[in-house]
């Protein structure tokens, strides 16, 4: 059977004729006859082996010709036999090639049976494989539809035989079979006839997954043996580049088929191949492919990241794509970059080209820190966190690295800050440098061992030896050029040279040492005539005669020989191996060479090499070690600042709304805090707030933090770690604010319910307290506080203590520590908390006995600290009242009790400097101590006085706060009590229905009587409660009242009551007066308000705007009439005060207790304050207001209208700025729409041209499009007489600028049209104006026009601040006169206590014209209170 069986590009081009010698298919099978052939094809292979595909070649053929139209199980049994076919032959074909007596037929046949074999399996691999899985373009899965695993045919389960027919071929081909073609040259078609089956085998999107794990390997291994064996590189290569730009999920997969090549079958240039193929790819190319171009990406950074050391030789091929527009790309190359600087080219054995190398890579990674597009941005400091997390970056770099993060902390994007802190913590974490990074403590170590390097440096400067030049080297380089100039010389007649020899007017050592000199200079024709000369005038010296036969004797004595010349100077310069001269004279040796000669020794005293005491070599070393030292600790410092300088950066970021970025910011402050950095802690504690957060990874973060940093501290025993996390928790609380502590007390909480803190902790906290171990007072107060946040997990670790406490703490030695005293009563006042009853039980509120240990020590500690100067009195006295309140049974009466002895004992101090009156005695009824109270006053010192208020103020507010909250609650829990004891008795029978009718009846009738039919129980107890405060509380029996008289008097005379605290107290006490009763709150309105307007404190005022802020929640009504005053405050000239405003005003606008009206405006202003908080502040409170709907949309005409009045505005450049703010709130079309319309409008009642360009300058901020354009061609007249002026016309024009951006067609004809038509109005209203003159106002303005508007101008505007210095009796300033109202819209006056004799005199000060037009309560008191008077 002698034939050649070709390939053919085509299944059915077997069918065709071919050329001589040539197989073809003689006869295709039908399909009702391929079951019988397929029994014989069987049939031969048991008989025959595997050569029987030479006869049987047409059965499996015919299978594979009617693939889609065969029975399945024919198709299984074909590729059975098929894979049986390619196997035997595997193992027949080594026996047989190495047989010697193989013939030419023989190995044809041979030939023949691997070609037909293995195109049939292949060709029928990938029928199985198309018919498996076709694409998903011919049918669409219904949305309901479930998705079945494809078993392709009839059940037969393709996906597990694919690994059986690729063993097979990998069997065969593995084998040399390449000795079967001629000369061993594999054609080109039987190699193409495998891969494409592999090929196909790979688009599966399926390869990718776990299950087709082995298809996957197997298809890898096969064209790593075509590869290697079977010249496929070229295709391999770019058959890889199609498969990436095709099919994006085939990266990982031709990932590991090249780096598996590359390993196991060590065809490293198909890398330099397939990386070529990318480069060559155009940038414009790329930047039109979308799925390529990420593919190519993915597949060289995961390749990079597999055999980096591969991809180095051609990575040149690649740099192109750095400069393209391709960002997808850049990240890739630049990743490449990455991946070898970590894993090849790093160490220290590098040679000098992988250094080179290496830097140019970090260039370019350092450069791209700044690429425009920020997810390079962002993806170069990942790979420089993985850079650095393999100490692969030189230390040389770290400086320019760092400094390059610290600056993308700022960066715009949310992203490349995320990673900029990653990057900071992995610098941290891998810094070479020591495990404490502060710069504070290795700021002295450098001072110190710099001043040791330069002590070094001198002492080497002063020892080191003057480089010297040994005469007999400088002499043979001369001596060349010395020889010609002697010849030249002798050459010159006898005449010549006597008009041209020096004059030897000295003597011959001194000529000599001129000689030697000039020689030094290379002043060589001098010199050799000043030697002749010598040798002329000083014939007998020694100097000039040469000794030992060396010169020859003349006949004349004045014809010297050059040798003899030549002898002489050498002599005079180099001088006798044995004698020595004089040293040249210090000015001699000093003179500079004209050709830069180098300073030699003399021509008799040869420089001596100069000694120094020890070795040479071992002081460089030395200082060699030295300078290395301070190199060291001066990078080590020069990153710690760098640290801090980034810490302060990030811990703005804690609060920003990306978690992503807190959670890295929280885990960058933990670990800085590791490393002992000095500025960590203020980012530790910045993040306690964050403990309160609502997003639950960022609380979990917080705790987290904690958890890492305090409960796992160094030490060997458990008492040493406890030791060590009690100091690092009290550390903590050092200087901590109220807040911090609530937040730290939020997270103890967490450890104690979590068992998480050991039982030696408390142990240790109570030893500190108790003073059993030697504590500071700080820790002492910090272990109490400790101790107390403790007890909201636990309750008994208080209660079961509380006499250890009440000892210690409010002991006999309170008066030595009244902030143990404070923070004593802050522990005991947890237990209260703890016993809060459970909501839906009826439970007695926790309250201890009257007589209990603890009412007895606070009223001693109270009334003892009263007379004391402690600063810290005022804080415990406030809890220590409170803590009576909360546990006491009977609070109003041990509180009465401490005011009276409080009384007594500011009586008896009196008494004691002879101050009191004759008739003053000791009593305790509050009606002498009303009447003692104005004499006290004047003379107790004022720190007294202050104390008394404020305690007063305290009793007063927490009298309230007991009332409506536990007495209210108490009166609840009774009746709800009382109910269900009757609902009991009641459920029992008609006898129980009975007598709950008759209950019912006689309650009905009790309320009848008190007025109070119809009002629910609740209502009854509110009411009760409130008639309380408003009738008893202050009324003349109780001992509140008794001090009324004496707060006023402070107030209202800060003349003579100067002292700053006292003032302040008194202002805080009145304002908790004002919160028992509206009756009193409304009298006394006034003075509060004219507190808040003049006082010169600002002490004073921001605790007044803060307890207006109270008063506002809880007497809306009374406080809303003077709401232009609060707004007033946020102008004040203290810094304090504006920022206490701000925040009050945020809470009550936000919280609805203040109509937002114009006056906001004023909030707006602070976002161009200078106090940079202030400015924050202002941020947010707008950010939280634009969370309302169309809050700010509501706002802006009239913010706009205020900013940009020219009585009361602002500058026009902080009125831009503010604007750009505000309308950044503005994206909803609807809005954007009515705003075009409304400040189109304005236009018309604009009255300066300031107002019209700052009306034109809000439209430009405006972001609309065609409906938009059309609102502000319909409302053009509005404007159109303003274009004149040229702010305005280019406003409107950079408003069409940006609609005509992105606008359709039809949409930019409309902004051309209406663009020229503001062109044309603007040119005709410049042509009105005449040379040199300016465009008038539309409006003219007479002066008393003008005095008029001023008038209004006043009364719109918060009170006067300008002559507060003047004030010194506390007397508002007589207001403006005002035009007088129409009779029949007669306005109510809002005056001040200390006006009421001016406005006899000047008239009612006219308020705005939000103010009610009604009578209102403190109009009505101000009437009343001028009638009595």
């Amino acid at each position: 059977m002698s034939f050649d069986f070709n390939i053919p590009l085509s299944v059915r081009d077997l069918v065709k004729s071919g050329g001589i010698n040539q197989y073809v298919v003689q006869d295709v099978s039908s399909v009702r006859q391929l079951g019988a052939q397929i029994s014989g094809f069987r049939a031969a292979l048991r008989s025959k082996g595997p050569l029987c595909i030479l006869e049987h070649f047409d059965t499996p053929y015919s299978v594979l010709y009617h693939f889609q139209s065969a029975e399945p199980p024919l198709k299984e049994e074909t590729l059975e036999l098929l894979v049986q076919v390619v196997s035997r032959l595997s193992s027949a074909l080594p026996a047989q090639l190495d047989d010697a007596s193989l013939d030419s037929a023989q190995r044809r046949d041979l030939l023949n049976t691997v070609k037909m074999s293995c195109f049939l399996l292949s060709k029928l691999a990938e029928s199985f494989e198309n018919d498996a899985f076709k694409p998903g373009i011919v049918t669409a899965t219904s949305k309901g539809s479930k998705k079945v695993k494809s078993k392709g045919i009839a059940g037969f389960d393709w996906e597990s035989e694919r690994e059986g027919v690729l063993q097979a071929l990998i069997q065969l081909l593995q084998l040399d079979i390449r000795r079967l073609w001629n000369m061993s040259l594999v054609e080109e078609e039987f190699t193409s006839c495998v891969t494409c089956c592999c090929y196909k085998l790979l688009e599966n999107p399926a390869i990718n997954q776990v299950k087709s794990k082995g298809t996957r390997d197997g298809v890898i291994h096969l064209l790593g043996v075509l590869v290697k064996k079977y010249n496929h590189l070229l295709g391999a290569s770019v058959k890889i580049i199609q498969l990436l730009q095709h099919f994006e999920h085939l990266a990982p997969v031709c990932v590991q088929a090249v780096s598996l090549w590359v390993s196991e079958y060590g065809v490293r240039s198909i890398v330099g191949e397939v990386m070529r193929e990318i480069g060559q790819k155009s940038p414009e190319e790329l930047s039109r492919e979308g799925s390529g171009v990420r593919a190519y990406a993915a597949f060289l950074t995961e390749l990079a990241a597999c055999i980096p050391a591969a991809m180095l030789p051609s990575i040149s091929v690649l740099l192109d794509h750095l400069d393209g527009e391709s960002y997808t790309m850049r990240m890739a190359v630049l990743e490449v970059m990455g991946e070898m600087v970590s894993q090849v080219l790093s160490g220290e054995e590098l040679e000098e080209s992988g250094r080179d190398a290496r830097d140019q890579f970090l260039d370019t990674l350092q450069e791209h820190l700044h690429d425009t597009n920020s997810f390079v941005r962002s993806r170069m400091l990942q790979t420089f966190t993985r850079i650095v997390n393999k100490k692969a970056l030189p230390l040389a770099r770290f400086r320019d690295v760092l400094t390059l993060t610290v600056g993308r902390l700022v960066d715009k994007s949310v992203n490349v800050c995320k990673n900029a802190i990653q990057l900071l913590a992995a610098f941290m974490a891998n810094n070479p440098f020591t495990w404490k990074l502060s710069s504070v403590d290795l700021k002295a170590p450098l001072q110190k061992e710099v001043d040791k390097l330069k002590e070094m440096k001198d002492k080497a400067k002063e020892q080191a030896p003057v480089a010297v030049i040994e005469a007999w080297e400088l002499w043979e380089a001369m001596e060349p050029e010395l020889l010609q100039t002697v010849q030249s010389e002798l050459q010159k007649g006898r005449e010549e040279r006597e008009g041209e020899e020096e004059r030897v007017e000295e003597t011959a050592l001194a000529a000599a040492e001129n000689i030697a000199h000039l020689l030094r200079n290379n002043k060589y024709r001098q010199a050799v005539s000043l030697t002749l000369a010598c040798m002329k005038t000083f014939p007998e010296d020694d100097l000039f005669v040469v000794s030992g036969g060396e010169e020859e004797e003349e006949d004349e004595e004045d014809k010297p020989t050059e040798e003899v010349v030549m002898a002489v100077m050498a002599l005079i310069f180099k001088g006798p191996e044995k004698s020595s001269f004089k040293a040249p004279s210090a000015a001699t040796g000093s003179q500079s060479s004209e050709s830069g000669g180098v300073e030699t020794g003399s021509p008799q005293d040869p420089p001596l090499p100069s000694s120094e005491p020890g070795d040479p070599s071992a002081a460089a070393e030395l200082l060699s070690k030295q300078e290395m030292l301070v190199q060291y600790l001066r990078d080590t410092h020069d990153f710690a600042v760098k640290i801090e300088e980034a810490i302060a950066v990030i811990s703005t970021m804690l609060y920003w709304k990306t978690t992503s970025v807190v959670q890295e910011a929280i885990d960058f402050f933990v670990t800085v805090s590791e490393f002992g950095v000095s500025q960590a802690l203020v980012g530790v504690r910045r993040m306690l707030p964050l403990v309160w957060s609502k997003d639950a990874g960022v609380k979990e973060a917080v705790v987290e933090a904690y958890r890492r940093l305090y409960l796992n501290p160094a030490g060997d025993s458990q008492r040493a770690k406890a030791q060590s996390l009690v100091q690092n928790l009290s550390m903590l609380m050092v200087d901590a604010s109220l807040g911090t502590i609530e937040c730290l007390e939020e997270i103890i909480f967490d450890f104690f319910q979590k068992k998480e803190l050991p039982p030696a902790v408390l142990q240790l906290l109570w030893e500190r307290f108790t003073g059993k171990l030697s504590s500071s007072s700080l820790e002492r107060r910090a272990a109490v506080l400790l101790l107390g946040m403790a007890a909201r997990a636990e309750r008994e670790i208080v209660f079961s203590n509380l006499d250890t406490l009440v000892s210690v703490g409010l002991g006999e030695k309170v008066q030595e520590d009244f902030q143990l005293a404070r923070d004593t009563c802050i522990t005991i006042g947890k237990i209260a908390d703890s016993g809060k009853p459970k909501p839906g039980k009826s439970s007695k509120p926790f309250r201890l006995p009257q007589d209990h240990q603890l009412f007895t020590c606070l009223t001693n500690a109270i009334t003892t600290g009263l007379l004391s100067q402690d600063l810290y009195w005022l804080s415990f006295s406030e809890h220590a009242v409170s803590l009576l309140y909360r546990l006491s049974e009977s609070p109003d009466r041990t509180c009465a009790h401490i005011l009276r002895r409080c009384s007594a004992l500011l009586l008896e101090e009196l008494s004691k400097e002879g101050e009191a009156s004759s008739q003053s005695d000791n009593s305790l009824e509050e009606k002498d101590l009303s009447q003692s109270q104005p004499s006290v006053s004047g003379s107790l010192p004022s720190y007294l006085l202050s104390h008394l208020l404020s305690l007063v103020g305290c009793v007063g507010f927490h009298q309230v706060e007991h009332l409506e909250r536990s007495v209210s609650a108490e009166l609840r829990r009774r009746r709800v009590e009382k109910e269900e004891q009757e609902e009991e008795r009641g459920g029992r029978g008609k006898a129980g229905a009975a007598t709950r009718r008759k209950s019912k009846a006689g309650d009905d009738t009790l309320d009848e009587e008190m007025g109070l039919v119809g009002a629910s129980a609740e209502d009854t107890e509110a009411e009760l409660i409130r008639r309380i405060c408003e009738t008893e509380l202050l009324s003349g029996e109780q001992m509140l009242s008794s001090f009324v008289p004496l707060i006023l008097q402070v107030c209202n005379n800060p003349g003579k009551y100067s002292d700053p605290q006292l003032t302040t107290t008194a202002c805080l006490a009145l304002s908790k007066y004002m919160m028992i009763s509206s009756e009193f709150c409304d009298s006394h309105l006034r003075l509060l308000f004219t507190m808040l307007e003049k006082s010169a404190l600002p002490s004073v005022r921001s605790n007044t705007i803060i307890a207006l802020g109270d008063l506002t929640i809880r007497f809306p009504n009374l406080i809303e009439p003077w709401t232009p005053h609060l707004y007033a405050r946020l102008r004040d000239d203290a810094p304090s005060v504006r920022k206490t405003a701000v925040i009050v005003m945020t809470h009550l606008i936000l919280k609805d207790m203040v109509k937002v009206k114009g006056q906001v405006s004023e909030m707006a202003v602070l976002l161009m304050d200078s106090e940079q908080e202030i400015m924050a502040l202002a941020f947010n409170f707008f950010n939280e207001l634009a969370a309302k709907d169309n809050a700010i949309y509501n706002l802006l005409p009239d913010i706009i209208s205020r900013l940009s009045d020219p009585e009361n505005g602002i500058e026009e450049e902080p009125f831009h700025t503010i604007m750009k703010q505000l309308f950044s709130y503005i994206t909803k079309d609807k809005q954007t729409e009515s705003l075009v319309e409304k400040l189109c409008q304005r236009f018309r009642t604009a009255r300066t041209e300031r107002q019209w360009r700052d009306l034109a300058y809000c439209l430009s901020l405006l972001s609309f499009a065609e409906r938009g354009l059309r609102k502000m061609q319909e409302n053009f007249e509005c404007f159109g007489d303003k274009l004149g002026e040229e702010a305005v016309y280019q406003s409107f024009i950079t408003t069409m600028g940006k609609i005509r951006r992105g606008a359709k067609p039809e949409v930019k004809a409309l902004v051309d049209e209406f663009e020229h038509k503001l062109t044309a109005c603007h040119t005709r209203g410049m042509e009105n104006l005449e040379p040199g003159e300016s465009q008038p106002a539309p409006i003219s303005t007479p002066a008393s026009k003008l005095d008029k508007r001023g008038a209004r101008g006043a009364r719109s505007q918060a009170l006067s601040t300008q002559n507060r210095n003047d004030d010194s009796d506390f007397v508002t300033p007589r207001p403006r006169r005002t035009r007088k109202p129409a009779p029949r819209r007669q306005r109510a006056a809002i005056t001040f206590s200390s006006d009421e004799e001016d406005e006899e005199s000047a008239g009612e000060l006219e308020v705005e014209s939000e103010t009610p037009k009604v009578q209102t309560p403190i109009q009505r008191s101000s009437r009343r209170t001028r009638t009595k008077q």
